[in-house]
């Protein structure tokens, strides 16, 4: 199993789109801000079936330190929570067939 890393995957993704890198990196860059940016102000974005992102409010709750045992007051904050679609599921399940990937050229 490997790890595909942000250049690779602006690789793989300006092959599978038939353009360069360049656009797929500043396709890939306006994609992470739009969904930063939703979500930061609390809306949900949602691709059907892959993915979807939302803002969730985590209460006020008390925790205990584990090394003294004492309490500790966590304060309420927001949080971002993602949620996987069906689809994703079903494919990374063998359910699905996985899409079939453009060839990259090795450097």
């Amino acid at each position: 199993m490997a790890n595909i890393t942000k250049a690779e995957l602006v690789e793989q993704v300006a092959a599978q789109a038939g353009t360069d890198n360049k656009t797929a990196a500043a396709v890939l860059k306006a994609f992470e801000e739009t969904v930063l940016a939703s979500v930061t102000k609390g809306d949900k974005v949602a691709l059907t079936g892959f993915v979807s992102f939302e803002q969730v409010a985590r209460p006020a709750r008390t925790a205990r330190n584990p090394q003294t045992g004492a309490t500790v007051k966590v304060k309420a904050k927001k949080a971002p929570k993602a949620s996987i679609g069906a689809t994703f599921k079903k494919t990374v399940a063998k359910q699905s067939p996985a899409p079939k990937l453009a060839k990259v050229a090795k450097r």
